[in-house]
């Protein structure tokens, strides 16, 4: 009987452990997730800004892409690494290249996006 009774505390106590480990790493992707999505909102925010700014009146569709690229870069970086942690935390067994190359095309979507908004919604040429 006292075998039974050890054995059943050893059950539960690994359970438990079980249990916490499995809350752990829930913890661990939403905070991975949360990130993210604050990097990429900040990301856009900061597109945002420069797409609204004044010197960009009369660029071109390349000018503007081009200055899009170049804009933002510890925004661009800050959503870049954190959309890596999360797919990593999300998808572990997945090799790390295609989480970044993954991550890059985030990236590169938005910057799309935003030339996209700009080219639509610029005033027609005279």
């Amino acid at each position: 009987m006292r075998m039974l009774m050890v054995g059943a505390a050893l059950v539960m106590m690994t359970s438990a452990a079980m249990i916490s480990s499995v809350m752990a790493d829930d913890d661990d992707a939403k905070g991975a997730q949360k990130l993210a999505m604050q990097g990429r909102d900040d990301y856009w925010h900061c597109l945002a800004r420069e797409y609204s700014r004044d010197s960009n009146q009369g660029k071109s569709e390349q000018d503007f892409g081009r200055s899009v690229a170049g804009a933002c870069p510890s925004e661009r970086q800050y959503y870049r690494v954190a959309l890596l942690d999360f797919l990593t935390t999300q998808y572990p067994t997945i090799d790390g290249g295609a989480h970044l190359a993954t991550a890059n095309r985030a990236v590169e979507a938005a910057q799309k996006d935003i030339v996209t908004a700009f080219v639509k919604h610029r005033p027609p040429q005279k």
